[in-house]
């Protein structure tokens, strides 16, 4: 065994000793951000189709302001 080789697995080995332990399971940061996921998904989805909830109101005000409905 050459020194550089000796040097290399004696590397390798102190690293894996002194390896951190994750504070939780690792499929507990997948739940996690799948969770986040699903809220941000929430709130992006509660905003569609806002524009056709208010038509009335965008119809009135195209009529004062002389835009043609449907220009928005």
């Amino acid at each position: 065994m050459s020194l550089v080789t000796a040097v290399q697995t004696a590397t390798v080995l102190t690293e894996t000793v002194h390896a951190r332990e994750l504070p939780m399971e690792s499929w507990v940061y997948g739940l996690i951000a799948l969770i986040i996921f699903a809220a941000l998904g929430f709130v992006v989805a509660s905003y569609r189709d806002v524009a056709n909830r208010h038509a009335a109101k965008a119809a009135a005000y195209a009529a004062r302001h002389g835009e043609e409905h449907g220009s928005h």
